[in-house]
């Protein structure tokens, strides 16, 4: 029985501690730290796992972060692409031409994932949103309302997914 019991405890904590992030996104901004965990689900499906970084002792919407998001099945880039214009206009961002820039340039920065695959926000308050995975930096969008459109996907109090922002924000339930 004990043995079950450590070996549960074991899977728990790797589950429940994030990977470090890509040596590029410390390098840049060495005093990241894991806030929150979170798994999307959709229906019966895991989609990713998602962690929220942070460099103060709590979290502040004007502040650097880095949100990790690790993918268990394949989305290609277009789709994650249109799917956070979709989840940008239902945080109530409404102009079609500007919705349209954000779609291409995440078009151009987003690869086709595959499960297995890591994509790294990091949000740099009043600058841009910069985008990469293990092997390095895949681009930058140098629009601050972009940027901070993007990160209101998942750290907004009016997301689609609130419990995973709690999560990720490390709240109560």
């Amino acid at each position: 029985m004990r043995i079950w019991l450590l070996a549960l405890a074991v899977a728990f904590a790797a589950v429940a501690a994030p990977p470090p992030l890509p040596a590029l996104v410390t390098a840049q901004l060495p005093a990241l730290k894991p806030l929150g965990e979170a798994r999307f689900k959709k229906l019966v499906w895991h989609v990713y796992d998602a962690s929220l970084w942070i460099a103060a002792e709590s979290f502040a919407p004007d502040a650097p972060l880095a949100l990790d998001i690790r993918y268990a099945m394949d989305i290609r880039g277009a789709d994650l692409a249109a799917r956070s214009v979709e989840e940008m206009r239902k945080l109530g961002y409404r102009d079609a031409e500007k919705l349209a820039r954000w779609d291409e340039a995440m078009r151009r920065v987003f690869p086709d994932i595959r499960a297995g695959d890591r994509l790294v926000g990091v949000h740099l308050p009043g600058r841009e949103a910069r985008f990469y995975n293990q092997q390095g930096l895949l681009g930058a969008v140098a629009d601050a309302e972009f940027a901070r459109a993007f990160f209101a996907i998942w750290l907004d109090e009016r997301t689609s997914e609130p419990g995973l922002r709690r999560k990720l924000l490390a709240l109560p339930e």
